[in-house]
This record gives C-alpha cells, sequence and structure tokens, in this order.
C-alpha cells in the first residue's frame, strides 16, 4: 500500500512531521512526502491512499490506484465530492482533532472572564493594587450552540467544574451531553439564564446571523459571548451596540465578520472584549491525532471495509 502527503501548513507546521508521524505508524507501507506539484502529480499515479486538504477532479483523473483520501480539515466544503462519488473514492475528514485544544481555549476564555483576568492585566500595567469583585464557573449556565465533536468536548471537560450545561443541536430529540438541549428554534430560551453562551457550530443558512440584536436582548445581562465557531454566525454590530449599552458582559471572539478585524474596528478597544487571532484550532499534537484516524481507516480497509469508515463523508 502506497500513501501519499500531499503540500500543506497547518497553524505554521508543513506536512514533512505528517510524513514521518505515518511513516513510524505503517513502517511496512511506503509513504511519499510530495513537495511540489510536479512529485504530487507523479505520486497520485500509484497511490491507494491521499491525506491533504485537497484533491481536484482533474487530480483524480491521475489517481487511479486511490481508495481513499483523508482530508486533513474538519471541513469538506471545499471539495467536489460528487467527483470522488463517481469514482468510487472514499472521503474522510478531520472532525475531533480540535477537540482537546480548543475546549481548552473556551474554559480559558470563561475564566478570563470569571476572575477577571483582563483587568487585573490592565492594573498590573499601571501598577495598581486595588481588589475587585469575581465570579465563580461553579453553580453557573452555560450553553453550548453546536453539539458536534467540538461543543461535546466543550460539555464533557466543563463537567468537574459544577456548571449546568445547555446544548442546541438540529436535532434536539437526540438528547446530547448536556443537562438540557433544544433546537435552533429555541435559542432565546437556551440563551435565556446562561451567564456563558459558547458558539461551536459551522455556518449554515440556519446558523448565519443566529446570535443578533434580539438574541442579546435575551442574554443575561452579565452573560459572555464565546465564538470558536464562525464570525457570520454573530451580527457584528448587534455585539458591538450590546457591549457599548451593557446589554451583556463581554466577550471572546477567536473568529469575527468580518476576520481580520479592521485595525479601527471598536472591538480592539473595549475593555471586556478578547480577540485572537483565529488561533484556538492550533496545537502542537494536530497531525499526532489526524494520524491516529487515518490510520484506523486504513486498517479497516486493508481488511476489506470501505463503509463507515471514520468520519467518513462520502
Amino acid at each position: 500500500m502506497e500513501i501519499l502527503v500531499l503540500r500543506q501548513k497547518i497553524h505554521g507546521m508543513d506536512a514533512s512531521g505528517y510524513a514521518e508521524i505515518l511513516r513510524e505508524t505503517f513502517p511496512e507501507q511506503t509513504v511519499r512526502e510530495a513537495t511540489t506539484p510536479a512529485q504530487e502529480q507523479e505520486s497520485l499515479q500509484s497511490a491507494d491512499i491521499v491525506t491533504g486538504f485537497e484533491l481536484s477532479p482533474e487530480d483524480l483523473e491521475h489517481a487511479e490506484n486511490l481508495e481513499l483520501f483523508g482530508c486533513v480539515f474538519a471541513g469538506t466544503g471545499h471539495l467536489e465530492l460528487d467527483a470522488f462519488k463517481q469514482r468510487d473514492i472514499a472521503v474522510t475528514n478531520a472532525s475531533g482533532v480540535h477537540g482537546p485544544n480548543i475546549s481548552e481555549y473556551v474554559i480559558g476564555a470563561m475564566i478570563h472572564h470569571a476572575k477577571r483576568f483582563g483587568r487585573a492585566h490592565r492594573q498590573q500595567e499601571r501598577r495598581e493594587w486595588r481588589s475587585y469583585k469575581t465570579d465563580d464557573l461553579h453553580n453557573s449556565t452555560v450553553t453550548i450552540v453546536g453539539l458536534g465533536a467540538i461543543g461535546t468536548a466543550v460539555a464533557e471537560r466543563l463537567d468537574g467544574f459544577g456548571m449546568e450545561t445547555v446544548g442546541v443541536r438540529y436535532t434536539p430529540e437526540k438528547g446530547g451531553p448536556t443537562d438540557d438541549v433544544y433546537g435552533f428554534d429555541k435559542i432565546h430560551e437556551a440563551v435565556n439564564d446562561a451567564e456563558y453562551v459558547v458558539l461551536a457550530c459551522p455556518l449554515t443558512d440556519a446558523t448565519a446571523g443566529l446570535i443578533d440584536e434580539d438574541v442579546f436582548k435575551t442574554m443575561h445581562p452579565d452573560g459572555v459571548l464565546v465564538n470558536i465557531g464562525r464570525g457570520p454566525v454573530v451580527d457584528t454590530d448587534a455585539l458591538v451596540s450590546a457591549i457599548r449599552w451593557n446589554r451583556i458582559g463581554g466577550a471572546t471572539l477567536d473568529v469575527s465578520d468580518p476576520e481580520p478585524l479592521p485595525t479601527d474596528h471598536p472591538l480592539w478597544s473595549m475593555d471586556n472584549v478578547m480577540l485572537t487571532p483565529h488561533n484556538s484550532g492550533y496545537s502542537p499534537e494536530y497531525f499526532e491525532r489526524r494520524s491516529a484516524i487515518l490510520e484506523r481507516n486504513i486498517e479497516r480497509i486493508r481488511g476489506g471495509e470501505h463503509e463507515e469508515l471514520e468520519n467518513q463523508v462520502v
């Protein structure tokens, strides 16, 4: 079996580390790393497994032996999946690899606001020794919008904090890892009593502009918004207004709309807003987690299974 690692850079890491992990995982297989377009095209002709960010329909015409494309991103909207279906090539994604690091980011953001670390930093810069009130996560309520791999990981890690958890998902009848579950049509009921609202949902027709002026009116006046999903899920102008007029307590945004934010955007200068540059997904263990998914799927393919692969989308 021949495994091809395409050219890619994720969070500042190139594919060489990924290829090395796969060589250690599959010492009896041929693992090739393509470092130029020409190498990619040449190696595609004989590869059984390809892993990377993208393969075009034109690429697939040269991939005569290809059985599986392991996409290194959780989203596959950039792929022309019909082209893979037509050639009976399985496609899997990287759903779940971000669970540990992004859930840690969310918990850190919540603690940042609860313990007023932003204020502590500003006072330290002024060398000002003055006490102030803080809050506990314990006995507070968090609403997690989106109960996929990341939302589930957040809920699981919050279990030890003694918090009430509320989930929002497309199919609330399925339940979930939270104490209560609502549908997207019940977003107001879901956020009404929450001190923290965490957005972990994809951008779809149902979620675009979901958190708007009306939802901010419903939120707890001290409520904190944490967005690690997609910027356009939030009406940015409504968010600025809600914070400016103290309708909510603050926000931590790893994504924004627009992204990146213009340097003169008012969110930059708000004391109760923390901004990070779409950085919550970074993890030094990204390729290790991704290769673990690929390993399990390759073992299934070697055993003759080509359906119900882990994270299979085609």
